[in-house]
């Protein structure tokens, strides 16, 4: 097992601890936003930096994944608690924690039960339409911070445009002219010198305007007083059935942060060339999120555009996580005063950049160009999620994977198979290039198991080759040999559809035989009656001229 913090050395020491500064610069200003997203006080983004952050950092074994709360999971937040509590209200604030720890349970339970795999489900695109949904309508909320309009962002997606819409008359010149310069900023700064933290150049910028300018009596909102003190340990008192109500969001949070974040550590691991445990860091996000909801935080998944960030500043351990535990907590002990004035556009204009590649446009254009099915599953998702619900949206999106699933396990490949190799080479060096192997001989190979989705299929698809075979005038087919390699298992309703071809070759007077069975294969076909004792098994073109010879 790795120790924590490994990687570090005296030689790389200075970097981390400038990466860390930057990851301040970074999360900061981003964390406040997200906060006000999920419906809590600027404190509950901040303190997620502290004992989350350094709990996670020291339990993870990647290196370089940075644990915080996102966009997906504060939008997630408060679409599922705003309609059991009032955002901004105590019991708002008492579910958000539940809502943490339950997420931290289950991490646990995934990485003791090793049932990770289970996020296998969200495929790639039920990930970009889920996220997708959920980033436009962060993005609504956040233009109408942005022009100074006053909307419900706890409502539903049309409800909020509509207010969007109808505000448009109240919007504030001075909001719209620090937004569309915080906007500029932030983008040209990126393209130019992505190195700066222009996300707190914006912030600090903003906020010497509006107190040089005195904006806030011109209507320009601000964040208003920010409690100073580090997170006091707490635990929510809720009722039974509350705690239950949570639980379908807490699976959500904990799917789509295991899917995203187990991808990303595995990725930077392969590319650094270190190792990475995915049940190890499923166990840091659970510990992680429990210390999130256990001080005064909500659930924490994982940062995508901040591990990117790290990586580009050259880190490649946990220490810049440390640094910035430690930079937030020093703020919090004195620098909140700091924080009182900074004006609500600007923090809406770095929300809303730093959700606009999670609307995934280039990957919706992606999957049209290459898939168009799978393009309409992450549309579907897309839609239920930002007009239905989140949770709608995750149970949408495990049905169309199971959907996906079925439908491509119902076409498998199977081939026909040509002789065209050496004596001595298997069926398996054969290419499938024609549909009689030999004179007489056909030989056929299914890439799946045999199960209820495809034996009929695979039925089929003999009797239509034992057909084609015999139309081209090459003699009648007498013999079909079944390469078995790739049938790992054959489930009841595959042994049915086998045993109904079995009878159609036995009447076509066509003997059957088998070529490379696993022998688990094998038992499992005996255990179903389809393979006596006096099977004919084949291996090579020996074997095959053998057919041959017999046949004449």
């Amino acid at each position: 097992m790795q120790k924590p913090l490994a990687g570090l050395t005296r030689k790389n020491l200075v970097r981390e601890l400038t990466a860390g500064v930057t990851l301040l610069a970074i999360a900061i200003p981003l964390n406040i936003g997200y906060a006000q997203i999920a419906g809590l006080p600027p404190t509950a983004g901040l303190y997620a930096l502290i004992v989350p952050t350094i709990v996670y950092a020291l339990a993870v074994s990647s290196r370089q994944l940075v644990a915080s709360p996102d966009a997906a999971a504060a939008a997630l937040v408060a679409s599922s608690i705003g309609g059991l509590a009032a955002a901004g209200s105590a019991d708002y604030a008492t579910l958000a924690l539940a809502q943490a720890i339950i997420c931290g349970v289950m991490f646990l339970l995934l990485a003791v039960f090793k049932l990770g795999f289970l996020a296998n489900f969200l495929s790639k695109p039920i990930l970009i339409g889920f996220v997708g949904g959920l980033a436009l309508d962060i993005l609504v909320s956040q233009i109408a911070k942005m022009l100074g309009v006053k909307i419900d962002s706890g409502g539903e997606f049309v409800d909020k445009v509509v207010g969007l819409v109808t505000g448009l008359g109240t919007a504030n010149a001075w909001s719209i002219a620090i937004s569309v310069g915080s906007v500029a900023v932030l983008l040209l700064g990126k393209r130019f010198l992505g190195q700066v933290p222009w996300a707190l150049v914006v912030l600090v910028a903003a906020t010497v305007l509006v107190v040089a300018a005195q904006l806030g009596d011109a209507g320009v909102d601000v964040l208003g007083e920010v409690p100073a003190g580090p997170p006091a340990l707490t635990w929510p008192i809720i009722d039974w059935r509350m705690w239950l109500a949570l639980i379908p969001s807490a699976i959500a949070l904990t799917l789509v942060t295991t899917a995203e974040g187990l991808l990303v550590s595995r990725s930077y691991g392969e590319k650094h060339g270190y190792p990475t445990d995915p049940n190890r860091d499923l166990f840091a996000f659970g510990l992680g999120n429990i210390a999130a909801g256990a001080s005064g935080s909500f659930a924490v998944g994982s940062s995508t555009s901040r591990t990117a960030a790290m990586d580009q500043a050259g880190s490649r351990t946990q220490l810049p996580s440390l640094v910035l535990a430690a930079g937030t907590l020093l703020l919090l002990l004195f620098g909140t005063a700091l924080l009182a004035d900074i004006p609500s556009p600007a923090i809406g204009a770095i929300v809303g950049v730093a959700i606009l590649p999670l609307l995934g446009i280039k990957d919706f254009a992606m999957l049209w160009r290459t898939d168009r099915f799978e393009f309409a599953v992450g549309a579907v998702c897309f839609l239920v999620t930002l007009l239905v619900g989140s949770i709608p949206g995750i149970v949408v999106a495990f049905v169309l994977a199971l959907i996906n699933l079925a439908k491509r396990a119902a076409n498998p490949a199977i081939d026909v198979l040509e002789e065209s190799g050496e004596p001595g080479d298997s069926l398996l060096d054969r290419a499938p290039k024609g549909e009689v192997t030999a004179p007489g001989i056909i030989v056929i190979r299914l890439a799946a198991p045999l199960f209820f989705a495809n034996g009929s299929v695979f039925t089929d698809a003999v009797k239509k080759a034992v057909r084609r075979a015999n139309d081209a005038g090459n003699g009648p087919v007498r013999h079909v040999v079944i390469d078995m390699e790739a049938v790992t298992d054959v489930d009841v309703t595959g042994a049915e559809a086998f045993e109904a071809l079995l009878g159609w070759l036995e009447r076509e007077k066509i003997v059957l035989s088998y070529s490379r069975v696993r022998p688990d294969a094998r038992e499992r076909l005996v255990e179903l009656g389809l393979l006596g004792a006096h099977a004919t098994f084949v291996t090579n073109r020996a074997a095959i001229t053998a057919l041959e010879k017999e046949d004449a």
